[in-house]
């Protein structure tokens, strides 16, 4: 939990979602003009181009008879997927609908078959069946069920889904096409007691490695537990567990860039500090020599010391930043070289989308960061534009929006996938819904509008 200096604590009523039903001919489509500066401290949103995607093809395809030959049956389309509330947007040329609903989803892993596991609030790893569908997806079910909730990272990788609950890393092996496995514990954390704190675990995985986040007990501390305000490399089995980085208070979003192999995490920065301060950061982590030092909580930004006399030589400079209390929760690299029915155009391809989740914390009763997903374009396999220290909302532009009016919200994005198919997936454990989001220009918004 967070504080803000010389501000009231508020334990905020959200509003729910309020999408229409699955089967309307007329979806809302939820399209924005690309804004200027970002909802709440967003950044810039450079123009989007014409999707790039394939035509959709005509609804009803009908083959061309033979002389003698009987009239083709006319293919009857599915269920539409549900849409979303007409309050969230995205920017023209894309649709977005709500194909989950129901469950605190927190992380998401994108399965090789169009289904999507979910990580929960609760014990449940849930699966959304058939997510990437043309139209609505399959009923959520449970993959699998494990006594340790908060149940929040998945990841998929290798054969295998891994989940990271809040004392351990699970495996599950995974073929194409299953809907339920049974989990195998390959690693502990939070060792010690007492198990106060942020308790939710984070994993990605990259080649032959795992990489595992766990959050600090406290906001500003020194901590005994080596397990605690750490990122984690361990192999697939969860042997020779190391420190790949330490001082990161809760590194909560954790990604993996499928080009580069890198992964990437971010998370929430300590409260308490003045106004403004400390920046929310992400960091290429495992490209850095370890154990990394991100300075929590004497250090942050940029060598600023907020722990008077503590050495900040040798911390590392995040390579994006946020403004604060934003609390990055997911993470997802978008490959620059996608393919599929539902493919991105180029211009938000190659960089990271964000799930902001928000603050609680409140000015004048209302949340001074307002929830919502972000785009940091990359050049290559980094950030197109460097850090500004002076401005935290110059690397990145508003994507997903309008979870927050004033003091009332609609949502707070949590995970965030890239299906097979090309779709982003983003989660919500406010309103418990799954959000999807294409181009206006597929196939499902053809049959959509019919």
């Amino acid at each position: 939990m967070r504080s803000l200096a010389g501000a009231a604590l508020l334990a905020c009523a959200l509003a729910a979602c309020s999408g229409g039903g699955g089967t309307s001919a007329q979806p809302v489509v939820n399209q924005q003009v690309p804004p200027g500066p970002g909802v709440g401290g967003g950044g810039t949103v450079t123009p989007t181009p014409v999707p790039t995607a394939s035509p959709a093809p005509t609804a009803v395809p009908t083959a061309t008879p033979q002389p003698t030959a009987a009239p083709t049956a006319t293919p009857v389309p599915g269920p539409s997927a549900q849409p979303a509330d007409p309050n969230l947007h995205v920017p023209s040329g894309f649709i977005v609908s709500k194909i989950a609903s129901g469950f605190g989803a927190r992380e998401l892993a994108a399965l090789p078959n169009g289904d999507l596991i979910a990580g929960t609030t609760g014990s449940t790893v849930a699966i959304v069946p058939n997510a990437e569908s043309p139209g609505a997806a399959g009923a959520v079910a449970t993959f699998a069920d494990i006594a340790d909730a908060p149940v929040s990272g998945v990841a998929y990788g290798s054969g295998f889904v891994f989940v990271a609950t809040r004392t351990g890393v699970y495996r599950i092996a995974y073929t194409t096409g299953a809907r339920s496995g049974t989990p195998q514990k390959i690693a502990s954390v939070r060792t010690q007691q007492p198990d106060v704190g942020h308790n939710t675990t984070s994993v990605a995985v990259s080649g032959s490695s795992l990489y595992v986040g766990v959050g600090s007990t406290c906001n500003a501390c020194a901590e005994t537990d080596p397990t605690r305000a750490t990122i984690l490399r361990m192999g697939l089995d969860g042997s020779g567990m190391t420190v790949q980085a330490r001082r990161w208070r809760n590194p909560i979003g954790i990604a993996t860039d499928p080009s580069t192999g890198t992964v990437w995490a971010g998370g929430a920065g300590q409260d308490s500090l003045p106004q403004g301060h400390p920046y929310e950061y992400a960091d290429p982590v495992s490209s850095r020599t370890a154990p990394a030092d991100y300075g929590w909580p004497d250090c942050e930004e940029n060598h600023i010391a907020y722990t008077p006399g503590a050495n900040c030589a040798n911390v590392v400079v995040p390579a994006v930043t946020f403004p604060a209390y934003a609390t990055i929760i997911g993470m997802a690299i978008y490959p620059a070289s996608q393919t599929g029915a539902y493919t991105f155009p180029s211009a938000w391809r190659g960089g990271m989308f964000v799930g902001l989740h928000g603050s609680w914390h409140v000015i004048n009763n209302i949340p001074v960061a307002p929830p919502h997903v972000a785009f940091v374009p990359f050049s290559g396999a980094s950030p197109a534009r460097p850090v500004n220290w002076s401005d935290p909302t110059t690397q990145w532009n508003d994507f997903f929006t309008g979870f927050q009016n004033g003091a009332t919200r609609f949502g707070r994005p949590t995970g965030v996938a890239v299906g097979a198919q090309g779709s982003l997936f983003v989660a919500d454990d406010d309103t418990g819904s799954i959000y999807r989001i294409r181009p206006a220009g597929t196939a499902t918004s053809s049959v959509r509008r019919r």
